[in-house]
């Protein structure tokens, strides 16, 4: 090993351990990556800003455009609301139908609002025929992840996949090279969980839905405010219980709580009430004025509610999010105008503002928030938080702009597939037509892409081309091989896409397919065969990342809200991870000989 394939090595395994245990943001350790490389003198600053100028992470920025455009238009609304009005009360048609909606989308489009989208369409069907939502959130995921390896923008894996093998002089993937095999393996999964989803995933009480008939309910604080007209009244059996989906549980009154008593108490000005409520309920209660929200520090938060403009929004903290273990109290967001933090959900506990403001933020903790139309623009262009809420969608789109936005989505496939021009040209064109058609604002697009991603994949090219440069893929491919000293071609490939898969599951899929292929096209050069099953290994192996929730973006925001808990996604994600890979292992060789 040389100084400098050790420097490189330290570099990665430095890289390696910041991204698993996520001690900086993503973007902040791809520009210390860059940084690094350029200090050692590993690669000249031309060379570790190349990434900037690399078709692949601008194509991805791009389809986050692009992607961002037909949601706003709403371009994909009607095709979500089929899966209600088909289901008809069958769980085997509504998990079809989900499926197949969904698995289509997702081979062209960024996938997380795709998922974001149908979740709240499934949540309301689960509520609306009775069923339970763990059993439908993760499939809605996984076929997300599985349609995304049916083409080249499926997703952003393989384009980078792509770029970063042609850079090494093989041929970039093209549009729909990868349907031969991403097609067969998307439909056997689909059918496996259609088939035993409901066996393998448990029946967990989604935290957002207390029974079959009834909406989401919240813990909420609610204050007595001098004009109310429930002064005098009892909390329990009187006017405001009477109210359908409200349950009161508490009655504070200065150091007092009224718990086992609270049936035997009258309401007075400045009680504060501890209750279960819808956000509808908990809407209109404040509309009427009867009731005040204590938890905000700015009074003037609520009156845009008591207008009519706002409204109570669920967000989640996702992985990478600055957010995570900030205690509540502290989280900037209370910080922001006409924006108050109104409760925490984390799996199947709910913590009022006065339970839960001293808890330390989780990774999948979803916040009930409320919200005017200005203050969710400004949440919204935030990295940190997602917010999941399907009225925001509704709220946002420009439905006389969907058929023109479609239109352009389809123009860019047509252009890629044949060949007409390449996917950066296509994808800039249609981002730029999506602008000049007014599909969205230049602010819109600005705010669609997803900039830490995008440094993540700059950062993560300039270390493999250093790795190439210093001869560290070389290196590394010479140890793996070692491991295999007289294993054929089949099985290398096998064992090198169980380890893209592997180390898919705690890095981030897109470092996981940039690092791995140069050391896949050594391996593939040191055997003396063709470098094509490697590459295209690779790319399903990076994909195939289901046994965790932190292995994918989808995964992780479904997990919240279905009450999920981690084992969950093992014992359906690594059936799903034997079906990837073992069929990436026995069909590639076939269809992309050695």
């Amino acid at each position: 090993m040389t100084p400098d394939i050790l420097i490189v090595s330290l570099i990665l395994l430095a890289a390696i351990i910041l991204l698993v245990t996520e001690r900086f943001t993503v973007d902040v350790t791809g520009i210390g990556i860059i940084v690094v490389l350029m200090l050692t003198g590993l690669l000249t600053p031309k060379e570790a800003m190349g990434g900037f100028s690399n078709p692949a992470p601008l194509a991805v920025a791009a389809l986050f455009v692009v992607s961002y455009g037909l949601v706003r238009t709403g371009a994909l609304n009607f095709v979500s609301r089929m899966v209600i009005r088909y289901a008809n009360g069958s769980r085997l048609k509504l998990m079809l139908l989900t499926l197949l909606l969904v698995g289509t989308l997702s081979a062209f489009l960024n996938n997380t609002p795709v998922v974001v989208l149908f979740m709240s369409i499934v949540m309301t069907a689960c509520v609306r025929f009775g069923f339970t939502p763990s059993k439908f959130l993760i499939p809605l995921s996984y076929i997300s992840i599985l349609a995304g390896t049916c083409t080249l923008i499926g997703t952003s894996t393989n384009i980078l996949v792509s770029d970063v093998a042609a850079g090494l002089g093989a041929a970039p993937i093209t549009m729909f090279e990868l349907s031969i095999l991403g097609v067969p393996i998307a439909l056997v999964g689909g059918a496996f969980m259609l088939m035993f989803s409901d066996f393998l995933l448990p029946a967990h009480d989604s935290p957002d839905i207390d029974s079959p008939s009834s909406p989401e309910l919240y813990l909420s604080e609610l204050t007595i405010p001098a004009d109310s007209s429930l002064i005098g009244e009892k909390p329990v059996k009187g006017r405001l219980e009477s109210r359908p989906g409200i349950k009161i549980y508490e009655v504070y009154r200065g150091q007092r709580i009224f718990r086992l008593d609270v049936t035997r108490i009258m309401l007075r000005e400045d009680d504060l009430i501890l209750v279960r409520a819808s956000a509808d309920e908990i809407t209109r209660l404040l509309d009427q004025r009867d009731v005040s929200l204590p938890s905000c520090s700015k009074p003037h938060c609520f009156k845009a509610l008591h207008s009519g403009v706002s409204k109570l929004v669920k967000v989640l903290i996702p992985s990478g999010s600055k957010a995570r273990g900030t205690r509540l109290r502290d989280l900037y967001l209370a910080d922001f105008e006409d924006v108050s933090i109104v409760g925490l959900i984390r799996r199947h506990e709910h913590y009022s503002w006065r339970k839960g403001n001293s808890q330390r933020l989780k990774v999948g903790d979803v916040l009930l928030v409320q919200v005017n139309e200005a203050s969710l623009a400004t949440i919204r262009e935030e990295d940190d938080f997602i917010i999941l809420d399907d009225d925001v969608v509704k709220d946002i789109v420009n439905w006389k702009r969907a058929p023109i936005a479609m239109v352009i989505f389809i123009a860019m496939i047509i252009a890629t597939a044949s060949g007409i021009t390449d996917i950066l040209t296509a994808s800039f064109a249609a981002g730029f037509a999506m602008i000049l058609t007014n599909c969205l604002n230049i602010s819109d697009a600005y705010r669609a892409v997803d900039v830490k991603v995008i440094m993540l994949i700059i950062g993560t090219i300039a270390l493999g081309s250093a790795m190439q440069k210093t001869g560290a893929d070389a290196y590394y491919a010479h140890a793996f091989l070692g491991m295999f000293q007289d294993a054929g071609p089949h099985v290398i490939l096998t064992a090198f896409i169980l380890l893209t898969s592997l180390l898919s599951h705690f890095l981030s899929n897109n470092s996981t397919a940039v690092l791995l292929v140069p050391i896949a096209i050594a391996t593939a050069q040191t055997l003396n065969v063709d470098p094509r099953p490697f590459i295209i290994g690779v790319a399903f192996g990076a994909s195939a990342c289901y046994a965790t929730p932190i292995g994918y973006q989808t995964n992780l925001i479904v997990y919240g809200p279905a009450g999920y808990r981690f084992a969950d996604y093992l014992r359906l994600g690594l059936p799903m991870v034997a079906i990837v890979c073992g069929g990436a292992a026995l069909f590639i060789p076939e269809f992309w000989p050695f």
